[in-house]
Parts: structure tokens; sequence; C-alpha cells
């Protein structure tokens, strides 16, 4: 049986620390550079964030192609019994999106750190600067399109009564005021709620405990089927792994995001 059989997708630093020698454990760092340098978790292998994403305009939060994407899990190790444990060092947006790649490829053997890094450290947790060598067995992965909604997708959704776009930008860039597109404002009938927000700056950037309570009052709700999104599914990485970690059954990125959508000549727009 595996160490963190019965784990909700969330765990805290001292579930992770009880278990760093687990043989299945797959530890993933997508902090910056820098950062990872100065020190990181034991054992954590450190994921550039920019291999996480196709990055190519005018959407460059999209999945990356197959290839790249098999190099990036055949340094990690991955294979079928692996169980992943993934963080970041600025709460869970890159950590987040590394989830929904996960569900893209099918493995659903992971868990988001609460808190990621900062909290991590905020428990005074060992921290080291060994570096754990890159597998080389190669990898070969089947790409599944559901955990994803693509600009069709949603255009054909739009309107439809069991939907809650959840748009985790900033309130500027949701109401047209920050352009970072060639159009601003927001799709239709998207429910802002900023990434950050989500977050309890006072227990080091964990999930806040009241965040149903909050997503029930904005419409937000598990009978629906929620895309969340933002600029190239970042912020939005976060929001994810928020929605599912709750329960809800039905929860899709729009990876293009704002990039997108926002580029597109002929995307409906409200602002």
């Amino acid at each position: 049986m595996s160490a963190f059989a019965n784990l909700p997708l969330v765990i805290e630093p001292a579930e992770l620390a009880s278990r760093l020698d687990a043989s299945e454990l797959i530890l993933v760092d997508l902090s910056n550079a820098a950062r990872y340098a100065e020190g990181h978790i034991p054992g954590a292998y450190w994921v550039d964030s920019k291999r996480t994403q196709l990055g190519q305009a005018p959407a460059p939060g999209l999945v990356p192609e197959l290839e790249p994407l098999q190099a990036l899990f055949a340094e990690l190790g991955h294979h079928a019994e692996a169980t992943y444990v993934v963080y970041d060092d600025e709460g869970g947006g890159w950590a987040g999106r590394f989830i929904w790649l996960l569900d893209v490829i099918g493995h659903t053997r992971y868990h988001f750190l609460n808190g990621g890094l900062r909290a991590w450290m905020g428990e005074n947790r060992p921290l080291t600067q060994q570096t754990p060598a890159p597998h080389k067995t190669p990898v070969h992965l089947t790409l599944s399109e559901a955990p994803t909604a693509t600009c069709s997708y949603l255009q054909a959704r739009l309107g439809a009564p069991d939907l809650a776009i959840w748009d985790a930008r900033g309130a500027d860039e949701y109401r047209g005021e920050k352009v970072s597109a060639a159009r601003a404002g927001h799709i239709p009938g998207a429910i802002n709620f900023e990434w950050t927000a989500g977050m309890d700056a006072a227990r080091d950037l964990r999930i806040r405990t009241d965040i149903a309570e909050v997503l029930q009052s904005l419409g937000i709700t598990p009978d629906k089927e929620v895309v969340t999104h933002c600029q190239t599914h970042r912020r939005s990485g976060f929001t994810y792994v928020v929605a599912k970690a709750l329960g809800y059954p039905r929860v899709k990125a729009y990876a293009g995001s704002w990039s997108e959508w926002g580029n597109l000549p002929d995307t409906p727009i409200e602002r």
C-alpha cells in the first residue's frame, strides 16, 4: 500500500515530512530557479515552469507538445505507481498547473502541498541544496482532453445554467481596465474571484478555510461545471486545484485563457 493512501488532494507539511523517504514519491518544486538553488525540500526535483506550457503566441498556456512533455516526465522518473507531491513558492499557481498536467496525462496519484514552500519554511522544516539526478528511462504518454476546455468548447457552453466560469485574474483585468491582450474585458457570464484572495496570508498562503462558503456565495457551486482561467493558466492552476480539492465533480481549465480569448477577433466579450 502506498504511504500516501487515504490522504486528501491537499496535504500539510507534516504529512509530507513523514513520507519523504517513500519509494513511490516524486516530489516536484516549481519555484523559481534562484529559490530552488537557495534551498528546497529534500528530494525535490526542480521543474522550470516554462516547460509546463506550450509557450507560443497567442496562447502560451496550452499543453506542451507531446515530445518535450515526455522528456520532462522521463527526467522525473515517471511511472504508473508514482505518487506526486507538488509545490511552489507562490501559494500554488504553478503547482496547480502541474496538477492539471498530471490530469492531462491521466495520472491521478498526486497531492498539492498546502501553502507550498512558504508553509514548509514557516514550520522551520529542513531545506537542502542537493539536487536529485534526472532519470533517463523513456516515458510514453497518452494525453487526455477531458481536463481542458478549448475555446470552441467554452463558446458552445456560454449561457448554460450549469456552467460557472471562474476568472482568476485581477479585478482590473476583469473590468477591462488593465489590457493584456488585443481586447480587454471578460468572458460573458464569468465570475471574478482573484486567485490570491483564495489564500490565507496569515497561514503562509494555505487555502483559506472558508473557501467553500465564499465560492458558494459567488455562484461557483459543485452542481455546475467549473471552467477556470486567467491570462495563461498559471494563476488558474491554483483555482483548478481548489475546486478539485472541494470535491467539485466537473472541473476544467481553459488553458488558452485570456491570452487566447482576448486576442481572437470574434470571441464575445463583456466589460
